[in-house]
């Protein structure tokens, strides 16, 4: 090996922390600000609502939620685009700015006993900002982690995508905590959800400055031209890779029912349906968030030695057996190490994905349709399977059969996993 070679290989081998962060620290505000609204939306519900009827403050509230939630496929097209056509960086930061803006905001936001129905129209629009940036966020920051990466380390790279997923829902569940626990009823409803936008806010504005110092990736810019001649891309992802769009549907229907049923429809269920104790649930999840964080790294190590499709398959295969197993310790008020099982358990085995999701999405589409590809059919596929999942546990509970819902995620598993078996081995792959 020639002393420049040897150089190059030993520059491969020192992580550009910097650089990850930066790429990354957009899907954190992003998903900090959905989780806070969710957390929130029960105290600020009044704010933008007839408060006369806390019901259907409640329900307009949740309803522009899951609104928002349907602009991310088309925020994933838009913006997908842009990136395929301006570059990685330019759409990250139009994405940030988005996100930042839309939950600085909702911070500063008239009331509805201020300014009527104008108060929830400009929560809705700021909301549907949100979507839209969550849609192009994940398909850009994914395409940008896996064009800066060698081939080799590839996994170690997409891997801080989710670190800073885990740590964004981590910190939004700590400042709820700190939040509810300090304030008052009345001064959460008053003023201390501001807080909580306005943090996410700031946080933009921080990854805003972080991004302005990246650099395009080299990818992007040998295949810029390809990108722009490019008729109909939506189109030509069907006709010229209907296996890869088809390929990314399985494995994002059963990564999406993952996030949703531990990061979002196990807590409801747990407390209202099994009279769990709340605190008990926090903890516990608490607990399964720092262990999904721990394994990011490890498991996109592992699967750069030995490769994405075993370690894919042992995931879709693992949720097969144990969904329905796991579901059955959550008993009527059950203990907390039982929930401690179930949550560990749950999201440990989903970081063995979530750790390449990034890598596994960027090598099945070539850089010209790249991010269009991901963000597309990622973000359709997230709308229809996680959009409907706590509605779906929700309703199946309330209909005295919660265990549909566990076997449901078990079939999704099953398909998730013979639709893995039809991807080829990409560790290692230079893009195309």
């Amino acid at each position: 090996m020639s002393e420049a070679s040897a150089s190059t290989s030993t520059e491969r081998h020192q992580l550009p922390v910097r650089t990850l962060v930066a790429a990354s620290i957009g899907n954190a505000v992003e998903w900090f600000d959905w989780t806070i609204y969710a957390t929130f939306a029960v105290y600020f519900s009044s704010q933008f609502f007839d408060k006369s009827n806390p019901t259907l403050a409640l329900i307009g509230t949740t309803s522009t939620y899951a609104l928002a939630f349907f602009f991310r496929p088309l925020g994933g097209v838009l913006l997908g685009r842009l990136a395929d056509l301006r570059g990685r960086k330019f759409a990250m930061l139009v994405t940030i700015m988005l996100m930042a803006g839309g939950s600085l905001l909702i911070a500063v936001l008239p009331t509805y006993s201020v300014v009527g129905w104008l108060a929830p129209i400009l929560l809705l629009l700021a909301r549907i900002a949100q979507g839209l940036s969550l849609g192009g966020e994940v398909s850009n920051a994914s395409a940008y982690l896996a064009e800066i990466a060698p081939p080799n380390r590839r996994g170690r790279y997409s891997s801080f995508f989710y670190i800073s997923t885990g740590t964004a829902l981590l910190a939004a569940s700590l400042l709820g905590l700190l939040l509810t626990t300090t304030l008052s009823r009345p001064e959460l409803e008053t003023y201390g959800w501001r807080i909580a936008f306005a943090v996410g806010g700031v946080l933009g504005i921080v990854g805003l400055y972080l991004r302005r110092t990246l650099v395009e990736t080299e990818q992007f810019e040998e295949n810029v031209e390809k990108a722009k001649a490019t008729k109909n891309p939506l189109l030509k992802t069907l006709t010229h890779y209907p296996r890869s769009v088809l390929q990314l549907f399985g494995f994002t229907l059963l990564s999406t029912l993952c996030y949703y049923t531990f990061f979002s429809a196990l807590t409801p269920f747990a407390v209202q349906f099994r009279d769990a104790a709340g605190s008990d649930v926090f903890l516990a999840l608490s607990i399964g968030t720092v262990v999904f964080i721990l394994g990011q790294y490890p498991f996109g190590a592992l699967a750069d030695r030995f490769g994405r499709k075993p370690q894919m398959l042992v995931w879709s295969g693992a949720f097969v057996i144990l969904t329905v197993p796991l579901s059955l310790l959550i008993t009527e008020r059950p203990p907390l190490i039982n929930l401690i099982i179930v949550f560990t358990v749950g999201l440990g085995l989903y970081s063995v994905f979530s750790s390449i999701a990034p890598a596994i999405m960027s090598e099945i589409f070539p850089t010209e349709l790249r991010a269009l590809g991901i963000g597309a059919w990622y973000n359709l596929t997230v709308a229809i399977f996680g959009g409907t999942a706590p509605l779906l546990i929700a309703a199946l509970s309330g209909a005295g059969r919660p265990d549909l819902f566990f076997w449901y995620v078990s079939g999704g598993a099953l398909i998730a996993f013979l639709i893995i078996l039809t991807l080829p081995e990409t560790k290692g792959r230079e893009l195309t």
